[in-house]
């Protein structure tokens, strides 16, 4: 039973709270965007769609929230683009986007539910993001809105987010400079004796340095690096730990640059000290690969075509076996526990034609088990550009052997 004292409480709120603040992109590309998905809403007659997700909610009105067990939507339609919060964050998701913003309170369970019901207004068919609400927020939704017809709209925004404007590819391109940044910085820390741990913040501090000087407006969160030595680079993205470096350690140099939800990234594999034979050899398959993905993107070619090439060196390496995962993916709105455009991913399974606007990576890798010759991860990875006709390679940090035995 509600408490006496929250009758008069209410549900939701308007927090204006200060002045809009710079998002970054320009106000016309988040109209672009929007225009985008509405015209797609009018093709499909549905009259509202509520957006759920960090990715979309980001891409479509400039807010990233922070959830910490809390709903978060954007309620879009002909006409409006509103974004509901919760109260804990007060008037800042008004000020980070574009949108207007109704907060939710937490006097009563649900008010999210309900206020995402008045701005709906009672429509009978709704967009909805299939693919990131749980059974029980569904169940919750279709109770609340008294169970309206509710059409996926998850993989037109992917594919709406997949190519990306001239404002995306240049703030995706100075992000992979900083990229740059943060790998010197890790290279400059490989030392014998230091922690994995200690690496990792040199890259790490290198990297938001870098984003605080290029984009002072930018939200200062997220940025990362993964750098693994010895048994702990068998998987992409195993965690940092406080192990020492030793000589004739395989290292692997992972830094993410985070700008406002856009995610970058810079991988490559190190050597303290000469590498033997055995892994000397895996190395250089694996640039093979590495170059061979890089030469073959561009306009009109699927992501299954660039697999299976890669595929066919590695099984005439006698090495295909050792391959643990496909070999690129897109970038934008994305993070490490958020967002995905499956759609762009280069495996076997995804036919989708690369085109112009479009950026993907090409990141192979070879992981032999302990106590196998050359035991360790193998991983490349450069960000691509997808041109008219051809690609432009937006990372600088250089790799291979002759670059990355310290």
């Amino acid at each position: 039973m509600m408490s006496p004292t929250n009758t008069s409480r209410p549900q939701k709120l308007t927090l204006h709270n200060g002045a809009k603040t710079p998002l970054p992109f320009s106000d016309a590309e988040y109209q672009r965007r929007l225009e985008r998905l509405r015209s797609w809403m009018h093709e499909q007659d549905i009259p509202v769609v509520v957006l759920t997700s960090m990715h979309n909610i980001a891409y479509y009105s400039g807010f990233l929230y922070c959830a910490f067990g809390r709903p978060y939507g954007c309620v879009v339609t002909a006409d409006s683009c509103t974004t509901v919060s919760a109260n804990i964050d007060y008037g800042q998701p008004w000020r980070n986007s574009i949108a207007d913003n109704v907060v939710y309170t937490d006097w009563r369970r649900d008010n999210y539910y309900r206020t995402i019901r008045d701005l709906t207004d009672g429509a009978r068919r709704i967009g909805i993001e299939q693919d990131h609400l749980t059974l029980m927020a569904s169940n919750l939704l279709c109770e609340f809105l008294g169970n309206p017809e509710l059409k996926d709209v998850s993989q037109a925004t992917m594919q709406q987010r997949m190519v990306k404007s001239a404002e995306e590819i240049a703030l995706i391109t100075s992000a992979a400079s900083i990229a740059d940044i943060g790998g010197e910085a890790i290279r400059n820390a490989i030392k014998e004796g230091t922690r994995e741990i200690d690496v990792a913040m040199a890259g790490r501090d290198a990297m938001e340095l870098a984003i605080a000087k290029q984009f002072p407006d930018s939200e200062l969160r997220d940025t990362w690096v993964w750098f693994q030595s010895g048994l702990n680079t068998d998987g992409a993205h195993n965690p940092v730990t406080t192990r020492k470096l030793q000589r004739g350690d395989i290292l692997s140099l992972n830094a993410f640059p985070m700008i406002s939800g856009y995610y970058t990234a810079l991988e490559r594999t190190l050597f303290l000290g000469e590498p033997d034979a055995e892994s000397l050899k895996v190395w250089q398959a694996n640039v093979a690969a590495h170059e061979i993905g890089l030469s073959l993107i561009k306009p009109g070619v699927s992501c299954a075509e660039i697999c299976e090439k890669i595929n066919q060196h590695f099984d005439d390496a006698g090495m295909l076996d050792y391959r643990t995962f496909g070999y690129g993916h897109s970038f934008g709105v994305l993070s490490h526990y958020y967002g995905r455009e499956a759609g762009l991913e280069i495996r076997e399974d995804i036919e989708t034609l690369l085109e112009p606007g479009m950026v993907v990576s090409i990141e192979p890798m070879l992981t032999l088990p302990q106590g196998a010759p050359g035991a360790g991860g193998y991983r490349e990875h450069d960000i691509l550009v997808v041109t008219e006709s051809g690609r432009k390679n937006i990372t600088g940090f250089p790799y291979g052997p002759e670059h990355n035995i310290v």
